[in-house]
């Protein structure tokens, strides 16, 4: 039996509302090779009768019955084990693919024997009147390196299809619950010979309540997530630009998420707040300030006064700043 030209994964959790869309998008592309891999992560409510009437009605379709919720990541890396395509992609249980989106990044791969990984044109769904395209600058062809620094401000976004050799080499990061998958997506983009770009529309349904924009202490997982993709980067050796830039970012993320405390403290639990500080502060003593642009290290709200016996100094210029922002409207 041969391959299938690609897999697609599908982590579902709670998805009954949106979980058909999604399947029926996948079930209606012009690319007919392809294998459905729909992981259901412990769901409690009609998701699992849903996939297994999918999965019973159409050979394509395999499912996945996780006895543990334990996240996005760990979903997908489950079917990721099972994958037999020659690509793998992933599509989110409220999101949807246009009909030819497969087809279109399949093509560009074998026009393109260097491409490692192929982006879909991302339309940011709100409602059937309000539909954006991802703004980002047009491209045809990058190198890794270059892809890998434009994810760092998601000048490119993460949503693509990838070479499977790539995707088992790094599976999907696991170390939180959120945000870990920016790490996997930077992974891959690192390890690519050719990043490139297709047409091929990827619907991506946003949510304001998604856990990305809730207020919690699960934002503090982004400074976690960062740390372990700093190890990850010296692990490869990927020399000093990458991990200078990376270290920049993180940086930029220690002070972002102080905004973020200083913003929100008074709708969290004092627990919370007491947390969310020592994840700072564990964040704050890791930066390697020599690695730090002078931009990033110079100006007022970014001085990281290093010395451990500096974090209430670190934490009063915090204070100062954003209160100034937020007395001149920019907070």
């Amino acid at each position: 039996m041969s391959r299938p030209v690609c897999t697609i994964l599908v982590a579902a959790y709670n998805a009954e509302k949106y979980i058909g869309k999604c399947l029926d998008s996948l079930l209606g592309q012009t690319l007919q090779d392809i294998e459905v891999i729909v992981i259901d992560d412990k769901s409690t409510d009609r998701t699992r009768e849903i996939i297994a009437r999918y999965a019973a009605g159409n050979s394509c379709v395999h499912s996945l019955f996780l006895e543990e919720n334990r996240g996005q990541a760990h979903a997908r890396n489950a079917g990721l084990k099972v994958a037999n395509g020659n690509y793998i992609c992933f599509l989110d249980s409220d999101d949807w693919l246009a009909a030819d989106a497969l087809q279109q990044a399949v093509e560009v791969f074998e026009s393109n024997p260097l491409a490692d990984c192929v982006l879909f044109n991302v339309i940011n769904y709100y409602s059937e009147t309000l539909q954006e395209t991802y703004p980002m600058p047009p491209f045809e062809v990058m190198d890794g390196q270059e892809a890998f620094e434009k994810s760092l401000s998601w000048t490119i976004h993460g949503v693509y299809m990838v070479r499977t050799d790539i995707h088992r080499r790094y599976p999907y990061d696991e170390t939180c619950r959120s945000y870990s998958d920016d790490n996997t997506t930077r992974l891959h983009y690192l390890a690519a010979r050719e990043v490139r770009f297709c047409e091929g529309k990827y619907f991506y349904r946003q949510h304001p309540d998604s856990s990305t924009h809730k207020i919690g202490t699960g934002r503090y997982d982004y400074l976690k997530a960062n740390a372990h993709m700093k190890a990850m980067l010296e692990e490869m050796n990927c020399g000093d630009r990458i991990l200078n830039l990376y270290e920049n970012e993180r940086w930029q993320n220690v002070v972002g998420l102080y905004m973020f405390y200083f913003k929100h403290r008074n709708k969290l639990s004092q627990a919370d707040n007491e947390y969310g500080l020592r994840e700072i502060k564990h964040a704050w003593k890791s930066i390697d300030t020599r690695r730090l642009a002078c931009k990033n290290k110079i100006k007022f709200g970014y001085i990281p006064m290093r010395h451990p016996a500096c974090w209430p100094l670190f934490r009063l210029q915090e204070e100062a700043y954003f209160t100034l922002r937020k007395l001149i409207g920019h907070l």
